[in-house]
Formats: structure tokens, sequence, C-alpha cells
């Protein structure tokens, strides 16, 4: 008997649902990639636009300085920790992925509700004018980037996912037609990024005036004598090149002081307010000074330190000239981008060269370093002190004013602490037989006495010193090493001119400097 006679019916064919599927897929996919199209093709145009008419306005330079001042200090350090002089490219990374992710999801969301994406990626656009309006010195212009970053998104992602008219179903734009579309719009932000990324490289006119800068001769110079060098490869130089001095600063984009309109206004707790102007400052004597440089958020053997050849004028005597008023006890530094650090009056009016300096080994300070004028302050992280584009010198006290960095925790005073480094061996394997330990040894303002190195826990032995520059720099040592095959241990410390012996507490950076021996393992075969 059949089914049918039973009484039993077969059901009917089940609707294929998979290319309804297919077509949902396809359809969110190209909203997806319409939304990351639009956002590329915005921030490229933006940064562009930045780059030839406002450069302190970028749009990922401002979001990323104001998400620098907002994160929490554990997010900076882990940063740093992370990145070490990369941090700000990580930045970027970060802030271009989630830009990436916004726009995504704007697409979706233009896709089931038309002009809701469209307003999504144009906030984005309002996110950076409100970010670059809280910039100090924002340029005039500091809407026009975001501005038109935000139109153009708005624009595009509309012109790529066209409403469907109505009682209509299917794509409004043909496949063509968005394959173009999009390919338009990706290569115009590729296009836009490259060349904004050019004119930042190498066509800021404060670096065409920087190059034409010629620095007057020193009255008093450093000498830096041969026995300084150990000449050990792989060994930090004496004297750190420009292109290889770390760099640790909050300034996403750098930036580009004229020093034709650059002054420095010394005020506050002082009977004498002064300008100086950049003409005045390089009529003034000055003189050359070696200082070893290190961020408080170095840690034990990092490479956050270097030493350079300053050339400046002494800060004391423009202090001198002010009259700090007897209740003074700290300056507050501001750069020309808005940053503070508050140092001790006491470190810039004593025998040390605090600088206000202009040049660096030999030629005036790269942009990045702070051009045309930072301070140098020898003994002190730079956190408290190094402050570069410096255009304020505000007298106050510690009880009454905050800078940037101790309004997020870290210490009010910074004084670098003994540290001592092994550069090598660079390389952890190494063959058995004749090698040498080598490194670098630093306490600015106090300097180094000595260095001992240790071997899998044996006794410690004395390394010999290099010359010292003077008690404002690191100083190379080195130790001769018979290495018997196996794994070893090395350990070093080092003890100050005032007798102290670095600690083998271990700390870490935050919030007053890192502590530790400085070890290392090699295999020598």
């Amino acid at each position: 008997m059949s089914d049918t006679e039973s009484g039993v019916q077969e059901a009917p064919d089940a609707p294929e649902a998979a290319p309804e599927v297919g077509r949902v897929r396809a359809a969110s996919g190209r909203a997806v990639v319409a939304g990351l199209v639009s956002v590329v093709a915005a921030a490229g145009v933006g940064e562009l636009i930045a780059a030839l008419f406002a450069s302190e306005a970028s749009p990922f330079g401002a979001i990323g300085a104001v998400a620098v001042d907002l994160a929490p200090a554990w997010a900076k350090d882990l940063a740093i920790a992370l990145f070490y002089t990369n941090d700000k490219n990580a930045l970027l990374v970060g802030i271009a992925i989630v830009l990436l992710l916004v726009g995504a999801v704007a697409g979706l969301v233009e896709r089931r509700i038309p002009f809701l994406g469209r307003s999504i990626v144009a906030l984005l656009g309002v996110a950076g004018i409100a970010a670059a309006a809280t910039r100090v010195n924002a340029p005039e212009l500091f809407w026009a980037p975001s501005l038109v970053a935000g139109a153009l998104a708005f624009v595009t992602l509309g012109l790529l996912l066209p409403p469907h008219p109505a009682g209509e179903t299917g794509d409004p734009l043909s496949r063509r037609g968005f394959l173009i579309g999009s390919a338009a719009a990706a290569v115009v932000g590729a296009i836009g990024t490259a060349v904004a990324t050019g004119i930042r490289a190498g066509g800021q006119a404060v670096k065409t005036l920087r190059d034409a800068v010629t620095l007057p001769s020193a009255q008093a110079t450093a000498t830096i004598p041969d026995a300084a060098e150990l000449d050990i490869d792989g060994l930090a130089k004496a004297v750190t090149p420009n292109a290889d001095f770390y760099r640790i600063d909050t300034a996403i984009v750098v930036p580009e002081v004229d020093p034709a309109a650059w002054s420095l206004r010394i005020h506050g707790l002082v009977e004498n307010e002064i300008t100086i102007t950049w003409d005045e400052l390089l009529a003034l004597p000055l003189s050359e000074s070696a200082v070893t440089l290190s961020c408080v958020s170095n840690q034990v053997g990092g490479s956050l330190v270097g030493n350079a050849v300053w050339l400046g004028h002494p800060i004391r005597e423009l202090l001198a000239r002010a009259v700090p008023l007897p209740e003074a006890d700290m300056v507050l530094s501001r750069s020309h981008d808005g940053f503070t650090a508050g140092t001790p009056l006491e470190a810039l009016t004593d025998d040390r060269d605090a600088l206000l300096a202009v040049g660096m080994n030999g030629e005036p300070l790269p942009l990045e370093h702070g051009f045309p004028v930072r301070m140098v302050v020898p003994g002190l992280y730079g956190y408290v002190s190094a402050t570069k584009w410096v255009v304020e010198l505000e007298v106050t006290r510690f009880d009454s004013a905050r800078a940037y960095w101790t309004d997020r925790g870290w210490s009010e005073r910074g004084p670098i602490k003994l540290q001592s480094r092994i550069d090598v061996p660079r390389e952890r394997d190494v063959a058995a037989g004749e090698q040498v330990i080598a490194g670098i040894a630093w306490q600015p303002h106090t300097g180094v006495a000595g260095v001992e190195v240790q071997i899998d826990d044996g006794p410690w032995h004395d390394a010999t010193l290099a010359t010292a520059i003077s008690d404002d720099t690191w100083v190379q040592w080195s130790l001769p090493w018979t290495a018997e095959p196996g794994n070893h241990t090395i350990r070093c410390r080092a003890t100050s001119a005032e007798g102290e012996r670095q600690t083998d507490a271990q700390a870490p950076p935050a919030p007053n400097g890192a502590t530790g021996w400085h070890s290392i393992v090699v295999q020598a075969s």
C-alpha cells in the first residue's frame, strides 16, 4: 500500500535557503568593504590636508594626543615597556585599527538603517575637530582636516551604499560600479597618506629653517678624551649619535616651531619677568656640556638612555636675571605642545650645567629632540627636567603647581638612580674561550667610581673603567673573560663617586625609576 493510500502525505520540498544566505553574506561583505574604504579615503585626505595647511591638526595626531593625555599611567607604562621608542607608532596603528573597525560597523549599520551609518563615520570627523581644538597652539585651520575627512567619509559611504528605491530589492549599485568606487576610495586614501607622510618627512618648512641655522661657537667646549672610548664592537659609544638617541615624549606629531617666532617667558614668583627671543638667546655666551639623559621608564638594562654634547646657555644665568622669590622651590617648564615638567629650583640654580640647549653633537637640535630650544639638566630624569620645544618657565612651588607626569602618579622629584648595563656579549650564543664583557654605568651629577662583574654566582671582579668624560656622563667599562662551555649568568653593579653601591633590590620604573642589577644569560660552545 502506498503512503498516499495509507493517509501519510509527503511534505513539500523545503525552500532552498542557501541562495538567500549567500545573498545576505554578500550584501554584508559589501557593506563592510564600503565602511572600510570610506574611512581609509577620509583618513588619507584628512592627513594630506593637515600636512599641507595645519600639521598640528592632523586627525591621527590630535586623536592620538588626546588618547595619550586620557590614558591611565599604567597604560602608558605598558606601552613604553612593550614598544619602547616605537610606542607612538604602536598607538597610531591602534587608532587605525579602531577606525577601521568603526568603519566596518558603520557600513553594516548603513545597510540596515540608511543615513545612520553615514552619521557614525561623520562623527569621527567631529571627534577629530574636538581633539584638535583641545591642543595648545592649535592652528587657525584646526577644524579643516577632520571636517573634510568626516564629510568625505559621509559622502563616500552614501555613494557606495545608496538606499533602495521604494518597493525595490537588490543592490542599487551594480557590482562593477561598487568595485570601481571602492577601489577608487582606497586609492585616494593610500595616495593621501603616502603624500602626507612624504611631506612630513622631507618638506617641513621648519626643517628647512633648521637646516639653515648656523650656531655660534661655544665659549667653553666639551672635551671628549680619547680614552673615553673603548672601541668594543657592540658597546654603546661614548657619545650617542643623534640618529640613535632615544626619544620619549608625549608629542604624536613633532611640533614645528619657527625659531624666528620662538620666545621664552620666565615669570611667576620672580622680581623681574623676562622674555627672551631666539636671536637674543644666540647672542648670549653659549657653552658645551656632555650630559647623559635617561627616561624614568627605562627598565634595568634598558636602552632609554643616551649621552650627547649639548650647546646652550646656563639656565641659572637667566633665572638670576629674573630673581626668584625666596618662597619659590620649583620651576614649571612648558612645551610648545602643552607638556609640562616640574624641576627643583635648586637643580637649575646650582653649579651643574643645566642648559637652555640649542645644539646637540655639533649641530642644531633635531626637530624630534626639541628644535629650536630644549632643557638639559644633569642628574634628573627627563620627565622632570628635559622639556623639549620649551617656551615658558614659571617659577613656582611644588605645593601649588603640578606637572604632566606628576599629575599621573610619578614622583615630584626625579633624581637619576645609579645604574649599570651589560652591552657585550650582545649575542646570547658565544664561542668558548677568550671573550670580553663590557657595558656602561651612569649616575649624572654624581659620577661612577667603579663597576664589578659577577659570573655564575662567583666572586665579584673589578672591571676596568674607561676615562669618564665627566661626572655628568656615562662611563664605559670592560672585563676580560675566559668562557667555559655551558650556560653562564653574568651580572654587573656599579659604585658611585660618593661610595654608594648599586642596590640589588628589584623595583619597577614607577614611580621614580627602576632599580636592580642587570643580568644576562649566555651559552658558550
